[in-house]
């Protein structure tokens, strides 16, 4: 019997060619594009799932006049407090936030300084996070100040070993102040792609809390280091989650509340509004895995549709079987046979096309993914095997096996009107998520423009900047006026930190003339060089800038527009502003600009004239000269730093980073986009092919009457180019609530122009009625006389 169902699945392939490969592509397309979007969501939703199913990430909220705010930074003794307090707490570490140490040196034996990510780390890392240790026991490698631990790449780097415990090892960051030699006591395995944190090296948080009663991170007032905690078996984390929700206001802390929640969810749910998740990266694994749901069903809808458009050709078929006897479900198996084979030969098909797309998929992404076939994935690929087959072949079998065998042996079926109707569906929905996906790659790109072309309110082109090591770090005067004189450098000036994203803030201890005692406003802050501002080309509002001509600087303050208008404070220019107990003037009002994403509003910010705090040299290029100044900057580090390799960065690209994953969405959405109507556009022309084989004689008698190729094209397009229209007209309005959704992620955004929706919804009509249009003109120039003969 199965040999039986092969042959006669062989033969109707080869009957149908035309048919066969449209199935055929399309499965292929559509099982490709799930595959690939499979391997990208399940990555997304295996980070950070090694560790305890216990850990959690203890976070605050700050209660601010505008609303609340949440951040990650938390007291530094939080952690060690909390463990001692709370009994639900089996287990605690806090940690330095990745920034911190991010862009740290590491070397030994005088090798040459490598770049390291690194953290302040406390004793109990190892007990709460699932790092592997290769060498070092868990309880001890993170006491003691001179102690470090390192990872296993960073090891063979310095050593070209993993024993090296007890080995010499010097780490430097521009955040310290010097280099800082320290014992490895610890190795371990390096964090993989399945960690959302990517560390080289851990060095103990007693470094960062320093002596007792030494250190601003031991004041409960001092945000800034990360908190995890293990919780006990038996602890219950929505009661836990009560109590500690006003755990600082015991230690004297007013207006931040704390909550916890799964380390495992951090990755995917790291965005929040008002207090509460309001999505992060998990927006978009459930985007795409709504696009590799359409796109297959859209493929298995071509199988349909071609399959049921075919009947006539097959109902002869089906009424000889079914007069010899051939129960019904003998048929339903055997076009279900049929299905279910296509699709396994379109299964292999994409298996090769992922293989072959994986290189450029990932350059998208930005991951590392391989075609492993682990038994998660040959569960996947089976899964989606057995569902695909399945939906695509049930239809057309019900159909064809409930004819009766008069009407079969006929050859001439007439489709009843739930048919049609079913049928015409079918393209409503395939052509109505083409249009959707047009609509969303139409406002995505003007959004990602209206990103490029907007006015940060700095002039971010042609800036460069580079940290300060070794000799340099405390000669930083020095260093600007030497490439100040380099030629083609057109200004330069220094920061504490990087200038996007990177930004210290502060929440109290400041006042002003005014000031309502239960306002809580946040401020953004930087420590800067004279020149700074003018370097970026950054607007002054009023007053002046920073300047060396005046030796009182440094007790005086600029603030941006926003500070002066959360503060409501009039003619601000010489006032005085209170911060940390000292009396700061304000010298100047800058304008706005973006120091974060455009994903936020610009918040209050205030600069301070601290030249010995900055670490960062931004130079500011000359049109055209950017190659000969970083060969000359190159020789000035060789010159002075010589045991530390100059790295470098340009402002823009950071401006451009702050947007990767938009640009990832952007990019990845055009080609699905693309996929989508191409497959869409193979079941309408194979539709319009079977529906002109159908209507030949009907054709042949028209042309002889007179009609016109235009007549015969109107004739056979019309029942297709409806269907089309309806799903333009449910896709707009979709597209418009999607589209408004997304964007409203952005503080600042496009608005929603009706041209985009009239574009999208007419480029959609125009690509099926070329695919439509491009068959009919054939079967329209075809004899009349060879049609007439057409059985």
């Amino acid at each position: 019997m199965f040999k039986h169902h092969l042959l006669l699945i062989y033969r109707n392939f080869k009957r149908y060619k035309s048919s066969f490969f449209i199935n055929l592509i399309g499965l292929s397309a559509g099982l490709s594009c799930a595959l690939l979007i499979y391997l990208w969501v399940n990555n997304e939703m295996q980070i950070d799932r090694f560790h305890n199913e216990r850990l959690y990430q203890v976070i605050q909220n700050e209660h601010l006049t505008d609303g609340v705010q949440t951040v990650e930074g938390t007291p530094g003794i939080l952690a060690e407090t909390m463990a001692k307090e709370l009994r639900e707490v089996e287990t605690a570490v806090a940690t330095s936030p990745g920034f911190w140490l991010g862009q740290s040196k590491v070397s030994a034996n005088h090798k040459p300084a490598i770049k390291a990510a690194g953290k302040f780390a406390g004793p109990d890392f190892f007990k709460v996070f699932s790092y592997p240790l290769i060498t070092g026991n868990k309880n001890e490698v993170l006491k003691g100040k001179k102690t470090v631990v390192i990872s296993e790449s960073i090891a063979r780097k310095l050593f070209n070993s993993t024993d090296v415990v007890g080995k010499e090892m010097v780490w430097s960051n521009t955040e310290m102040e010097a280099e800082n030699h320290a014992i490895i006591s610890g190795v371990f395995k390096d964090t993989g792609a399945n960690s959302s944190e990517q560390i080289d090296f851990l060095v103990s948080y007693d470094v960062l809390l320093g002596p007792e009663g030494n250190s601003g991170y031991r004041k409960w007032t001092n945000y800034g280091p990360s908190t995890f905690v293990i919780l006990k078996k038996d602890a219950d984390p929505v009661l836990f989650n009560t109590k500690i929700k006003d755990y600082l206001k015991t230690k004297g802390v007013k207006d931040y509340t704390l909550f916890i929640r799964p380390f495992a969810e951090s990755y995917l749910h790291n965005q929040f509004e008002n207090g509460k998740v309001a999505g992060g990266r998990i927006a978009y694994v459930k985007l795409f895995s709504l696009i590799a749901i359409s796109i297959l069903i859209i493929a298995c809808i071509n199988f349909m549709n071609l399959s049921t458009a075919k009947a006539s050709r097959r109902s002869k078929e089906v009424g000889i079987k079914k007069v010899m006897g051939a129960p019904r479900g003998s048929l339903i198996l055997q076009y279900l046979s049929e299905s279910m084979l296509l699709t396994i030969i379109a299964v292999f098909i994409s298996l090769l096309a992922v293989e072959l797309m994986l290189p450029q998929f990932n350059q998208i992404t930005g991951k590392h993914l391989i075609l492993q076939f682990s038994p998660a994935l040959i569960f996947a690929i089976i899964g989606v095997t057995i569902f695909t087959g399945l939906l695509s072949g049930s239809y057309p079998a019900l159909y064809l096996s409930g004819l009766k065998p008069s009407t079969a042996l006929k050859g001439k079926l007439q489709l009843t009107a739930a048919a049609l109707l079913t049928r015409q569906g079918l393209v409503v929905f395939q052509f109505a998520f083409s249009a959707i996906l047009i609509v969303a790659v139409l406002i995505i790109y003007k959004q990602i423009e209206y990103i490029q072309e907007s006015n940060p309110g700095y002039k971010k082109d042609n800036v460069l900047y580079f940290e300060t090591n070794g000799k340099l770090r405390n000669n930083i005067d020095f260093v600007i006026d030497e490439v100040k004189k380099i030629d083609g450098v057109a200004n330069a000036s220094s920061i504490d930190r990087e200038l996007l994203g990177d930004l210290s803030y502060t929440l109290g201890e400041f006042g002003w003339e005014g000031r309502n005692p239960k306002e809580v406003i946040k401020f953004q802050r930087a420590d800067v060089n004279a020149g700074f501002i003018e370097t970026l080309g950054i607007k002054m509002a009023a007053g002046r800038s920073f300047s060396k001509q005046y030796g009182a600087d440094t007790s005086n303050i600029i603030i941006n527009e926003a500070g002066i208008k959360a503060m409501r404070l009039k003619d601000p220019v010489g006032k005085i502003f209170k911060l940390w107990g000292n009396d700061m003037q304000i010298i100047g009002i800058i304008k706005d600009f973006h120091f974060e994403s455009l994903h936020r509003k610009v918040g209050p910010m205030f600069i301070r004239y601290k030249p010995t705090h900055t670490n960062r040299i931004m130079v500011k290029i000359k049109a055209g000269k950017i190659k000969p100044v970083l060969e000359e900057l190159q020789k000035f580090n060789t010159k002075y730093n010589p045991e530390y390799t100059f790295d470098y960065k340009f402002l823009d690209q950071d401006f451009q980073a702050q947007y990767m994953a938009e640009t990832r969405v952007a990019i990845l959405s055009r080609y699905f986009a693309l996929l989508a109507i191409v497959i869409s556009c193979l079941g309408l022309f194979g539709l319009t092919t079977f529906a002109a084989e159908k209507r030949f004689k009907e054709i042949g008698i028209r042309k002889i009457l007179g009609a016109s190729e235009f007549n015969v094209i109107y004739i056979l397009s019309k029942d297709f180019t409806k269907p089309v229209l309806i799903s333009i007209l449910i896709a707009l309005p979709v597209g418009y609530l999607l589209g408004k959704n997304w964007l409203n992620s952005f503080a600042y955004r496009i608005d929603l122009k009706l041209w985009f929706f009239i574009v999208s919804g007419f480029l959609a009509f125009i690509i099926s009625l070329a695919t439509v249009f491009f068959q009919a003109l054939r079967a329209a120039k075809m004899s009349p006389i060879e049609a007439i003969k057409t059985d």
